[in-house]
């Protein structure tokens, strides 16, 4: 065979291999209704944080306060998980509480708005900062002004929807 006649064999199956490639391309595919953005968790075991919402502005938002977190609602591993939130939330509101104590010794008044809680209490940036421990991506702490106190804000939403992105389609 001559050079010619070779070239001509090997370009036949490499033009229909091309022009084949095309014809099984994937179709694009079809566009669907936008999704709710992906619920993300955070970490929280040995985390802190100095996020302290303003009560009013999260109930707006959905946040329910939880009145008694040791309060059992869940059985098994869940409720050790529920202890440990609840200690959690109770260690970052001592103190808390012994820096309001302190602060109304020495200005016999404690901080009646969130700006001045957040300014005078926690004091980010400052040397005598509070850094609270990480609470679960559902719950955060709040600023309550007509108790003067630290509470813990949960959000159902954000849990439920979280529990639907984690079930499997039987709903375990």
């Amino acid at each position: 065979m001559s050079a010619g006649r070779w070239s001509i064999v090997w370009m036949v199956p490499m033009v229909a291999f091309v022009l084949g490639c095309d014809a099984i391309a994937p179709a694009p595919a079809p566009t669907a209704a936008p999704q709710p953005a992906k619920q993300e968790t955070r970490k929280t075991v040995g985390k802190t944080t100095q996020n302290v919402l303003d009560l009013a502005a999260a109930k707006a938002q959905g946040g329910v306060v939880v009145d008694n977190p040791s309060e059992a609602e869940e059985g098994g591993l869940g409720a050790y998980s529920q202890a440990y939130r609840h200690t959690v939330a109770f260690a970052g509101s001592l103190a808390v509480d012994q820096k309001m104590k302190l602060y109304q010794a020495e200005h016999n008044k404690i901080p009646a708005t969130h700006k001045e809680f957040m300014d005078k209490i926690i004091a980010p940036g400052t040397p005598d900062e509070i850094r609270l421990p990480m609470l679960p991506y559902y719950q955060e702490y709040a600023f309550d002004p007509d108790s003067k106190k630290l509470v813990v804000v949960e959000f159902p939403a954000k849990k439920e929807q979280r529990q639907r992105e984690t079930t499997g389609a039987s709903g375990l």
